[in-house]
C-alpha cells in the first residue's frame, strides 16, 4: 500500500463476500487522495476472534496512523481487532450498515440449522459477545441506510427504519463522534457515490459535513 497525502485506509467487507467487493469504495477513496488496501477474509469458515487477528496483522505492517473502513459484518470486525489488539494505532473508522447494537435478520437466521451454517463463526460469535467499545483516541463514524431492500426482510421483520437488511437502530454505536442516513439500501452501500463522498468527509475531518 502506497503513501497517498490523505493518509492509509484499509477497507474490511462483509458477510459473504471478498475484498473485491469494496473495489467502488476503495477507487473513489483514492481519488479523494487515500492509499487504499482492501482486506478479505474468510467470514464464514473462521471465527470472529481469528479473523480479527488476521486484520491486525495487516494493520500492523500498514504501519501508523491508520484508518478503517468496514461495510456490515466488516465494521464489527474492525470494533473486535481494537478491542482485542489495542496496540493498533487507528486514527478514525468509518462503519457502513454495521449491525453493532443487534442483527434480527441474522437472529432470524439462527433459527434455522441450515441457516447457521450459512451464517458462518463470525457474525454469532458477535452476537454473542459483550460489543467493543469506542478505544479512546479512535474517531467513529456511521453511515446507514433507509432504503429497505435487501434479503434481511426474508429472515425476520424490520419493523423501523432499515437498508433491507440492519435497521437504523441496530447501527447505534455509544461513543461514536458522528452519525449519517443516506437514502441507500444495504448492499448499494459499496457502490454509493454519497456513501463514498461521506467516508472521504469523515476520514478528512472527523465529521459528516453537509
Amino acid at each position: 500500500m502506497t503513501q497517498a497525502k490523505g493518509g492509509r485506509v484499509v477497507l474490511v467487507h462483509g458477510l459473504w463476500m471478498n475484498g473485491l467487493a469494496m473495489l467502488p469504495l476503495g477507487r473513489r477513496l483514492e481519488c479523494c487522495g487515500f492509499a487504499v488496501n482492501r482486506h478479505g477474509y474468510q467470514s464464514v469458515r473462521r471465527d470472529l476472534r481469528e479473523n480479527a487477528r488476521r486484520l491486525a496483522s495487516v494493520c500492523e505492517k500498514s504501519g501508523a496512523p491508520l484508518n478503517l473502513v468496514g461495510h456490515s459484518l466488516g465494521g464489527l470486525l474492525i470494533m473486535t481487532m481494537l478491542r482485542e489488539h489495542p496496540q493498533i494505532k487507528v486514527h478514525r473508522v468509518v462503519l457502513l450498515g454495521s449491525p453493532y447494537a443487534n442483527s434480527a435478520a441474522a437472529q432470524g437466521m439462527t433459527r434455522f440449522a441450515s441457516s447457521r451454517g450459512l451464517l458462518g463463526h463470525t457474525i454469532q460469535d458477535w452476537l454473542r459477545q459483550p460489543r467493543p467499545p469506542v478505544p479512546d483516541g479512535v474517531e467513529l463514524g456511521v453511515i446507514a441506510g433507509d432504503l429497505s431492500f435487501g434479503l434481511g426482510r426474508l429472515f425476520a421483520p424490520l419493523p423501523g427504519p432499515n437498508d433491507g437488511v440492519v435497521m437504523l437502530e441496530e447501527t447505534h454505536v455509544p461513543g461514536a463522534a458522528d452519525s449519517i442516513v443516506l437514502h441507500t439500501s444495504h448492499s448499494a452501500m459499496l457502490v454509493s457515490p454519497a456513501v463514498a463522498h461521506a467516508t472521504c468527509a469523515f476520514l478528512r475531518n472527523g465529521r459528516f459535513i453537509p
